[in-house]
């Protein structure tokens, strides 16, 4: 199924080229990807294939400074800056559509949803406004500690592993390549631009809690919240305090995954997912004159 996927390119409002995926009907209704801060748009691939299966149109792709996509010129890294790549990907769309953002990707679909984008659903996989900030520090020091990059792609590898123990190691670690590049020295490197974790993650977290409160004036835009139980992201403290904002959000917690449930649990996520995607988008055709 994922041999229909066309490798397409979109161009942002500052000229930063953004790659993706795209397959399905273009008459289908849509489901746009996005995918975590350090990683690319293929931590997305078997939901991708699930997601074409079951009928939907996917776009999925590489935020600025990540995967293929360029790095900023500027270091155009802040969250606006990402909602607006958003906006002109969803603006090529004349079909109603679903955002499914992991940690980055969810904080940008809330600043773009604030900034004036309406999609028929919001899926946010493990991040909520008030994350717990433990879980945020071991993510920007796993990030921050190898920008040095590896001297081979087993170093990297067992960095992964030992950052994610939970998830069980593959016996070939060539597939991390698409996560790596050759630096001038020879050493891998992280496909990401060290810039983007230039701003303390406090700054982010406050951009995306004032975006929040928009989402309370927009009783009719349906909020699915997908947890790890064993995330160290998102606690029930976390989960309350958005509640309070959106009392209509719905949950999913998934067992057995952590913050990046797709790759911990993808059955259950993609089973979750596709669930909320058939309700969302059937709902919103049946109220399109």
């Amino acid at each position: 199924m994922t041999s229909d996927l066309q490798r397409t390119v979109f161009v942002a409002r500052d000229g930063v080229r953004l790659v993706a995926d795209r397959g399905g009907s273009a008459d289908a209704p849509a489901v746009i990807l996005l995918h975590g801060g350090g990683q690319t748009r293929h931590s997305w691939s078997r939901a991708v294939e699930r997601l074409l299966a079951e009928g939907f149109q996917v776009v999925n792709y590489d935020a600025r400074g990540h995967g293929e996509s360029d790095w900023s010129p500027e270091g155009a890294y802040q969250l606006t800056d990402r909602a607006d790549d958003l906006a002109t990907i969803a603006s090529d769309l004349d079909v109603p559509f679903l955002l499914v953002g992991a940690s980055l990707g969810g904080a940008t679909s809330i600043v773009a949803i604030d900034r004036g984008l309406r999609p028929a659903g919001l899926v946010l996989v493990d991040i909520v406004p008030q994350p717990d900030p433990r879980g945020i520090d071991r993510i920007v020091s796993f990030m921050r500690d190898h920008l040095g990059g590896f001297a081979t792609i087993d170093a990297a590898a067992a960095a992964v592993a030992a950052y994610n123990p939970r998830r069980k190691a593959s016996a070939d670690s060539s597939g991390l390549m698409k996560n790596l590049r050759l630096g001038t020295d020879g050493r891998f490197l992280w496909h990401w631009d060290p810039r983007i974790i230039a701003d303390a993650p406090e700054h982010h977290h406050g951009v995306v809690q004032h975006a929040a409160r928009s989402l309370a004036g927009l009783p009719h835009l349906p909020v699915l919240l997908v947890r790890g139980l064993a995330s160290d992201v998102v606690s029930d403290a976390g989960i309350a305090a958005f509640r309070r904002i959106v009392p209509r959000l719905e949950l999913l917690d998934v067992a057995g995954a952590g913050h990046m449930i797709a790759g911990d649990r993808n059955d259950a996520f993609n089973d979750g997912v596709i669930a909320f995607a058939r309700k969302m988008l059937s709902a919103e055709a049946r109220s399109t004159p």
